[in-house]
C-alpha cells in the first residue's frame, strides 16, 4: 500500500495533488485487486439487509468505523462522523459503516449493541463483527480506527484514534471528486432502516444516573436519552423537567428554555443541583430556588488539556461522566472526567486544601490521574492513572470511591493527600485493561465487568456498585476489600421481586443510597427505568415515573348536568343547578372516577382528594377528608365522605372538590389527571334543611 503522509506546512493544493496521485497509484496497481470481504451470517443494524462491497456498497466511498460501545474515545468521534455524513450524503457517494468489535463479553450481543446504537443516536449502518473477522482481516489494533475503502472495494487510508476530522474530510472530498471523474461513484440509495424508529415510547430514555436529596424526599434523574433532567418526588411524581426538549442542545436559562446533551452525573448540594452535561463537555448548575440553569465549567469544545487551572467557564473539559460534593466545608465539586481518564475538581468557593494551596472560587483543575489510560495506583495523585472513570461517591472519612469502568475495577483516592489505591477488581498489571469477569471475592480476585456507578451508604458503611455489564448490583466491604453480589441474575432483563438473585437489570448505569440507609435507587439504563431496592425487606420494585409532560390540564366543571348527579332524601335525582339555592346541613360526597381501558392506579403514587371553600370571612377552609384514593375499580369501593357544614351557616358560594389521580397504562406509561369540581351552594342549619348525597362523576379520557 502506498504511503500518504504530509510534511509540515504542506499547502492545501499540494495535499490535494498528493491525494490524487495516491488514489491513481492505488487504483491502477494491479496487485491491489482484492475486495474487502464481509462474511455472511453477521448481524446488521440500521439496515434491512446485509451490505457488501460487491453489491450495494459498490460505487460508494465507504468509511469503516471500528468501535466498541463502551469506549469513550469511540464516542468522541461519533459527532465527527455525523458531521461527515452531513457534508457528504449517501447520494453524494459516501457511506459510513460502523463495525462493532467488542472488548467485553457483554458487548458481543447484538441486542446490547442495538441499545447502544439508540442510546448514542447512531444513524448509519452497523455490523456486529462478533468474531472480529473484519478486525483481523484489516489488521486493526485499537479502538477507534477508521478505514476508508474505495468504490471498487480497495482499502485506501487508515486513521487510528480520534482527532482526524479535518484530514478525513479533506481526503473524502478529493476522493469523491476523483472517483466521480472516473465514473465510479453511484448515487443509489441504501436499505436504511433506523433502529430508533422502532424504539417504543417510554417515559424515561436510557437514564444514566440518579441522586436523592438530603431529606430523602426528592430525586434528580438524568434522563440521558431525552437530554433532560427530571426532579421528582420520592414517589416518582415529576415536579420539574429541565431541558426537556427531547433534542440535544446547549442553552442556559429558565427550566423551560435550558437545553442539554446526554447529561449523566447529578448531585444535590443545598439549593443547587450539579450536572455532568457529558456531550456538551460542560458542568451545569441548576438553581432550584430561582429555577435557572447556568454553566459553571467547560467551553463546549472537547478539551485535550490534562492539567487545568483556568476559571471554570474558560476551562475546556472532556466528557464529564459523574459528579460528587466534598472537601473542606463541602466546597469542592469532584468530576469523573471520563474523556481524559482523570478526576478533576471545581471549587465552589475559595478553598485552602492540599499542602495549604489556596484555590479560588470557580477554578477547575485536575485532582488525580496522569491522563494515560491505565489502572495505575500511586501515592502521588498526578502519577496515578485511570481508565474511563464513570462513577464517583464520597465516604464521610474523605475517601473518594471510583468506578473505573475500562479497567473493571473500583478504586479509591484519599482527599487528604491524593493517594490512589485499589479496592476490588481489575488486575495487578496496570496495563491490563481486560481483567474482567463476574466473580465474588476479595481485592483483585474479585471480578467486575465495566462498572459505571458507585454509591456510599453512610449508615451501614457499605459501598454499592452498579456492575453494568454483569447486570448486577454488588456490595463491597471496603475494610476487608470483599465484593459480593447483592442483586441480579447476571442475565439482562427486567424482573422485580424479593428473591434478589433472580431479579434482572439491563446495564444499570448509576445508583444512590437513601439518607436513612434503608434503600437504593438504581438507574436501570437499558430498561428505561428507575428501580428501588428496599434493603430492609430485600425487595426490588420499579419506581413509576409520572411525568409533567403527561399531566392533563386542570378541568373545571361548572355545568353539573354533565358531571354530577345529586341524590337527596326528597328527590331521586336532580341536577346540580337545582341545588344552587338549596339549604343543606350535611354534605356527603362520593367519587365515581373511571380510568381509560386497561389502566390502573399507580401503586405508591399519592392519588388524593379533598374539598375546600371560603368561609364568611373569606378564609379558605379545607374539608376534613383530605384522603388517599386506593381504588376506583368498583363504585361501591370508591371514596365517599360526609362533610358536616353546620359551621358554615349562611354560606352562599362555591364548594370546590379537588381530585388528583395518578394512573398507568398497560404500556407502563404513567399519567396524572387533575380534576376540579365546582359546586355552587347555599348552606343553613335549619332543622328542615336537607342532607345531600352528591356523586361526582368523571370519565378520564
Amino acid at each position: 500500500m502506498f504511503s500518504l503522509e504530509f510534511p509540515e506546512n504542506t499547502s492545501k493544493i499540494e495535499r490535494e495533488e498528493a491525494i490524487n496521485i495516491f488514489l491513481s497509484k492505488t487504483e491502477d496497481d494491479s496487485k491491489i485487486d482484492r475486495l474487502i470481504f464481509i462474511k455472511d451470517g453477521l448481524e446488521w443494524m440500521n439496515t434491512s439487509e446485509k451490505l457488501d462491497f460487491t453489491t450495494n456498497l459498490k460505487g460508494k466511498l465507504v468509511v469503516l468505523d471500528f468501535f466498541t460501545y463502551c469506549c469513550i474515545n469511540c464516542m468522541h468521534i461519533l459527532p465527527d462522523l455525523e458531521k461527515l455524513e452531513d457534508l457528504f450524503t449517501v447520494a453524494d457517494g459516501l457511506v459510513v459503516v460502523g463495525v462493532h468489535s467488542a472488548k467485553f463479553e457483554n458487548e458481543k450481543t447484538s441486542a446490547n449493541i442495538l441499545s447502544a446504537i439508540m442510546r448514542y443516536n447512531i444513524t448509519h449502518p452497523v455490523v456486529n463483527d462478533d468474531t472480529i473477522t473484519l478486525w483481523n482481516e484489516l489488521e486493526i489494533t485499537c479502538w477507534p480506527t477508521l478505514v476508508v475503502v474505495s468504490p471498487t472495494g480497495k482499502r485506501l487510508v487508515t486513521y487510528v484514534g480520534e482527532g482526524h476530522f479535518t484530514e478525513l474530510v479533506e481526503f473524502c472530498k478529493v476522493a469523491l471528486d476523483f472517483y466521480k471523474c472516473r465514473g465510479l461513484i453511484s448515487d443509489h440509495n441504501l436499505p436504511i432502516e433506523l433502529a430508533k424508529d422502532s424504539l417504543p415510547t417510554t417515559v424515561l430514555s436510557f437514564p444514566g444516573k440518579v441522586n436523592v436529596s438530603h431529606d430523602g424526599e426528592h430525586l434528580v434523574i438524568s434522563d440521558t436519552g431525552h437530554h433532560c433532567i427530571l426532579i421528582t418526588t420520592k414517589e416518582g411524581v415529576v415536579l420539574h423537567t429541565i431541558g426537556g426538549k427531547k433534542h440535544a442542545g446547549y442553552k442556559d436559562g429558565t427550566f423551560e428554555d435550558a437545553q442539554m446533551n446526554c447529561p449523566q452525573g447529578v448531585v444535590w448540594h443545598q439549593d443547587s443541583i450539579y450536572v455532568a452535561d457529558t456531550e456538551n463537555h460542560r458542568i451545569r448548575m441548576i438553581d432550584m430556588k430561582n429555577k435557572m440553569v447556568s454553566t459553571i465549567a467547560g467551553t463546549g469544545e472537547m478539551g485535550q488539556d490534562k492539567e487545568g487551572g483556568k476559571d471554570g467557564v474558560n476551562q475546556p473539559i472532556s466528557s464529564p461522566w459523574d459528579v460528587a460534593i466534598g472537601g473542606p466545608n463541602n466546597s469542592v465539586l469532584f468530576i469523573a472526567m471520563a474523556g481524559t481518564h482523570q478526576i478533576w475538581t471545581l471549587f465552589l468557593q475559595d478553598t485552602t486544601w492540599l499542602k495549604n494551596v489556596v484555590y479560588k472560587q470557580g477554578v477547575c483543575t485536575r485532582f488525580a490521574g496522569s491522563g494515560k489510560e491505565e489502572n495505575r495506583n500511586n501515592s502521588y495523585p498526578h502519577k496515578a492513572s485511570f481508565a474511563q472513570p464513570s462513577g464517583i461517591t464520597l465516604a464521610e472519612d474523605e475517601r473518594l470511591f471510583i468506578a473505573d469502568s475500562e479497567s473493571s475495577s473500583i478504586r479509591t483516592v484519599a482527599l487528604k493527600d491524593g493517594a490512589t489505591k485499589a479496592v476490588v477488581g481489575g488486575e495487578r498489571d496496570p496495563m491490563n485493561l481486560f481483567a474482567y469477569g463476574d466473580v465474588d471475592g476479595k481485592a483483585v480476585d474479585a471480578k467486575l465487568q465495566h462498572p459505571l456507578g458507585v454509591a456510599w451508604n453512610r449508615v451501614n458503611h457499605n459501598l454499592y456498585v452498579a456492575d453494568s455489564y454483569n447486570h448486577k448490583i454488588k456490595v463491597v466491604d471496603t475494610v476487608n476489600r470483599m465484593c459480593t453480589t447483592l442483586i441480579g441474575s447476571s442475565k439482562p432483563g427486567k424482573q422485580d421481586g424479593s428473591i434478589l438473585k433472580e431479579v434482572e437489570f439491563n446495564e444499570p448505569g448509576g445508583l444512590c443510597a437513601t439518607p436513612d440507609g434503608n434503600g437504593l435507587y438504581i438507574a436501570d439504563t437499558n430498561n428505561h427505568a428507575i428501580r428501588y431496592v428496599d434493603l430492609l425487606q430485600n425487595t426490588v420494585k420499579e419506581l413509576k415515573i409520572i411525568t409533567s409532560s403527561n399531566q392533563s390540564e386542570t378541568k373545571t366543571f361548572d355545568d353539573g348536568s354533565k358531571v354530577t348527579s345529586i341524590i337527596s332524601k326528597k328527590t331521586s335525582v336532580t341536577q346540580l343547578n337545582a341545588v344552587k339555592l338549596a339549604t343543606i346541613s350535611q354534605l356527603t360526597v362520593q367519587l365515581d372516577i373511571r380510568l381509560p381501558k386497561d389502566c390502573k392506579l399507580t401503586e405508591g403514587a399519592p392519588s388524593m382528594w379533598q374539598a375546600y371553600c371560603n368561609d364568611s370571612s373569606g378564609e379558605q377552609v379545607k374539608s376534613p377528608f383530605h384522603q388517599k384514593i386506593t381504588t376506583i375499580d368498583n363504585i361501591d369501593e370508591q371514596p365517599s365522605c360526609t362533610w358536616k357544614v353546620d359551621s358554615f351557616v349562611g354560606f352562599h358560594g362555591i364548594i370546590n372538590v379537588e381530585v388528583k389521580v395518578y394512573y398507568c397504562e398497560a404500556s407502563g406509561i404513567c399519567k396524572m389527571q387533575d380534576i376540579l369540581f365546582k359546586l355552587p351552594m347555599e348552606i343553613s342549619n335549619e332543622e328542615s334543611a336537607t342532607n345531600f348525597n352528591i356523586c361526582l362523576k368523571r370519565d378520564i379520557k
